[in-house]
């Protein structure tokens, strides 16, 4: 936010090419923002501002040496699960409430390497499982657009930090619909990049076969832009993939003439919104008229079963890794007893919150002896089916189009006594996950002044295809340019 305008990253960056304004006159502006009105929004769990000043001060020397990248300078968001060295990274959590991490996280060192400026941390639901933000240990997000109402989850904070004009930009992690479905919640373009593309060195684990770091962004050229930054293999991510990054911003052409793009009916699930329905209608006739070859009678049959799939493989992960927080290495600790088995039983009934609980329980029952093979194992199965089915498309289509949620935002309060009815909040995304695609979700209509997302979703490793598309789909629509107002 600059003189009351919310700018791009591609607009924030020719000021800064041209001397019109400094990193530190931009990044004082942005935290002029947060201190106004994040009180409202309550994105943000830790302000830094004073190491933003910092970096700022250096991007603007990077700059007038004539060493700029398009993100130098620019002041970013980053969520609260990815590790910053000497900066709390608490995961939303009580457990990790003080963590301080010895450590960057591999996209932080990529940033600190071009310039960038972090604002802060943003608020996440804890562990980053939730549809809402409304799982942080701390407070809920509100969304920018109706501040009664959710911003998704669980990378709510980073969406709102971005609709609400706090950060020009920000980091996000997406297990299944976590970077898409908030993204669709607050109007903005989110990106959910290939299993593999981004390293995972110093994301807090949830789910290890499924999470993956991605940008919130006003546009797509901006989030093809911060693709070119985060991208790559990476020798301490043991599931990062050594192929090479493009330059994504040069596939932004605009024409997508002749290109076949599928709708995959089963993507219009029973309850789906019909104001969704009608404006991700609306939105594939303008990808049509753009010349598009649009097929609406694509199917992918074991797409129900992905939800299922995901709630078992999911927790069975979670389980896993958050038998670390035990009350010995780091975190929490319960102090108040002598005996160790209860110390680390009370570390981890007072620690980690109720949806956190349900999915290491549900978690470990799948794993247990008896019912592996019952539940995780045919999950697994089912899995490879899922992953095969979009191998079989992709043989035909370019990119799949479809909603990215079945409603709009919903009321805070208004599913959290009903677990499921939060967990179908995914159904549109989770799949993608599953298959390790790569996704975007951006900005494709209102219903009385609530967002509405269109997912674009592609090959494995052809994040070019999926950000052609949204972004001739932005070049004649004004969607991601209406601004929350606040």
């Amino acid at each position: 936010m600059l003189n009351g305008r919310q700018l791009t990253i591609s607009e924030a960056y020719k000021l800064l090419k041209t001397k019109q304004v400094s990193s530190v006159e931009l990044t004082q502006a942005a935290l002029d923002r947060i201190e106004k009105i994040d009180l409202q929004v309550k994105a943000i769990v830790t302000v830094t501002g004073e190491l933003a000043l910092e970096q700022a001060k250096k991007a603007d020397e990077m700059i007038a040496s004539g060493n700029i990248n398009p993100l130098t300078g620019i002041p970013a968001m980053i969520k609260d699960v990815i590790c910053t060295k000497g900066i709390k990274t608490t995961c939303s959590s009580k457990m990790l409430e003080n963590f301080i991490p010895p450590y960057n996280a591999t996209v932080m060192e990529k940033l600190n390497g071009i310039g960038a400026v972090m604002l802060g941390k943003a608020n996440m639901d804890e562990f980053a499982m939730g549809s809402s933000t409304e799982n942080s240990a701390f407070f809920t997000t509100h969304n920018p657009w109706d501040l009664s109402r959710v911003p998704g989850g669980s990378s709510g904070g980073s969406a709102a930090a971005v609709a609400a004009g706090e950060a020009i930009y920000s980091l996000g992690s997406d297990t299944g619909g976590s970077i898409r479905q908030p993204a669709s919640f607050c109007s903005v373009t989110g990106f959910k990049p290939t299993y593999g593309r981004v390293s995972r060195y110093g994301l807090i684990a949830f789910a290890s076969s499924l999470d993956q770091i991605g940008p919130f962004t006003q546009d797509v050229n901006d989030a093809a832009l911060v693709l070119n930054a985060i991208s790559g293999y990476d020798t301490r991510d043991s599931t990062s993939v050594d192929i090479p990054v493009p330059d994504y911003t040069k596939c932004l052409t605009g024409n997508i003439k002749g290109m076949r793009i599928g709708v995959p009916k089963e993507y219009f699930v029973e309850g789906m919104q019909k104001v969704v329905v009608d404006a991700i209608k609306a939105s594939i006739a303008k990808l049509e008229e753009l010349g598009a070859i649009i097929d609406w009678n694509v199917t992918l049959p074991h797409t129900p079963y992905a939800l299922a799939v995901y709630y078992i493989i999911a927790p069975s992960e979670a389980s896993a890794n958050l038998a670390r927080y035990d009350g010995v290495k780091y975190g929490y600790s319960y102090q108040d007893t002598d005996n160790m088995w209860e110390a680390m039983e009370k570390t981890r009934e007072f620690g980690f919150g109720p949806e956190v609980k349900r999915r290491i329980m549900l978690g470990t029952y799948a794993l247990s002896a008896g019912y592996y093979d019952a539940y995780y194992l045919k999950a697994q199965k089912v899995r490879t089916l899922i992953r095969n089915e979009f191998d079989e498309v992709f043989e035909k289509y370019d990119a799949l189009v479809t909603p990215t949620s079945p409603t709009v935002p919903f009321k805070i309060g208004e599913k959290t006594q009903d677990p499921i009815q939060m967990y179908l909040s995914d159904v549109c995304t989770i799949p993608v996950n599953i298959a390790g695609l790569p996704a975007i979700s951006i900005p494709a209509g209102f219903a009385e002044g609530l967002p509405i997302g269109m997912q674009v979703i592609g090959r494995p490793f052809d994040e070019a295809t999926v950000l052609k598309v949204a972004h001739a789909y932005q070049q004649v629509t004004d969607w991601h340019k209406k601004r929350a107002e606040l």
